[in-house]
């Protein structure tokens, strides 16, 4: 009785500072796939439930699936990090990147963050995990090109199709979604302007409209007067196209589109850059480093970081200043000599 009495009592502290946890015989896959997947579908970006998904089903779920929830511990985390990343080594194969299983790690964390703001887990057990480091900020090595160069691959492109969204992209530091998802009711040549609204993204062999994505991502850019020429010369193009074809053109309202009017996809896009870099017999960079290359250009032309933040759509001024702080440098040795400039030298 004493000891039924002091259990009840530490529930009873517990259910006060909810703290309390349910006892439940869930174990991770069932949590997981039958759980949280189904309940964060509806709040995230289609591609970043995909990428949730592929980690559950193809690194998670195979080596630690079976094991109890609110038995999950720190130390099987670790010892599933090790074994993707020696996965497949016995076959002559490569395991998984750090960079793989630090996403996998994300992954994982984020589903126990929400188990425990839904009561199965009083703390979340990957706080005790450590996730293998990943170079830089995880992302892929930016590259990008000189204005001389720039320059040359626009000049190389001028009488591709595609030639008009190179220009873009390289003019206004867009994402290639947010570029293929461009309508033209988004556009205003009259005053060199375009507002960013929506982006269209992969999904398999289909796209789907999704949102910007931050909030800041929903931004107005302005357009130089070249660029204006070029989008309205694709107008006119586009004009044509739907003259051949007639009653069989698709009216999708893109700026953006196959010769019939239909939406180009994002995956296309990017195999006709690297068809254009060919022949172009530049550097090989990635179709988003067209993005960097703006940003970098931009900062070392001595253009405020805040307005190249807005043209981006960074969330924070700091995000751009972190992301391409390679630039800085320049900037800021013409600082110190600006400064010195201002100081008159004292006489004799």
């Amino acid at each position: 009785r004493k000891e039924c009495v002091a259990a009840m009592n530490k529930v009873l502290v517990a259910v006060e500072e909810e703290t309390h946890v349910v006892a439940t015989k869930l174990n991770v896959r069932e949590f997981l796939t039958k759980e949280w997947l189904p309940a964060v579908e509806a709040t995230i970006r289609p591609t970043t439930f995909r990428s949730y998904q592929q980690h559950v089903t193809a690194h998670i779920v195979p080596h630690i699936g079976s094991v109890k929830l609110q038995k999950l511990s720190g130390a099987q985390a670790n010892a599933l990090y090790a074994k993707l990343a020696q996965e497949g080594k016995r076959d002559g194969k490569s395991g998984l990147s750090p960079r793989t299983v630090h996403h996998a790690h994300t992954c994982l964390h984020k589903a126990l963050k929400d188990a425990v703001r839904w009561g199965y887990l009083t703390r979340n057990p990957l706080e005790a995990a450590d996730p293998p480091r990943t170079q830089g900020n995880g992302q892929q090595e930016m590259k990008t090109w000189s204005a001389e160069q720039l320059s040359a691959f626009l000049a190389s492109t001028k009488d591709d199709r595609l030639f008009p969204l190179w220009r873009l992209l390289a003019m206004t530091g867009m994402r290639r979604g947010e570029a293929v998802g461009l309508r033209w009711d988004d556009v205003d040549l009259e005053n060199g302007r375009l507002a960013v609204r929506r982006a269209l993204i992969p999904h398999g062999d289909t796209v789907i409209v999704s949102e910007p994505k931050t909030a800041r991502g929903r931004r107005v850019i302005a357009l130089d007067a070249e660029t204006v020429e070029v989008l309205k010369a694709q107008a006119a193009r586009q004009l044509a196209d739907q003259a051949k074809w007639g009653s069989a053109w698709s009216d999708s309202g893109y700026v953006f589109t196959k010769e019939n009017g239909e939406p180009l996809h994002p995956q296309t896009v990017s195999r006709s850059f690297e068809a254009a870099l060919t022949e172009a017999k530049l550097p090989r960079i990635r179709l988003h480093d067209l993005r960097h290359t703006h940003a970098t250009l931009a900062l070392a032309a001595n253009v405020h970081p805040k307005v190249v933040s807005e043209r981006l759509g960074h969330a924070t001024v700091s995000i751009t200043l972190d992301t391409y702080s390679h630039a800085i440098p320049a900037m800021q040795e013409e600082a110190a000599e600006r400064i010195a400039g201002l100081v008159v030298a004292p006489p004799g």
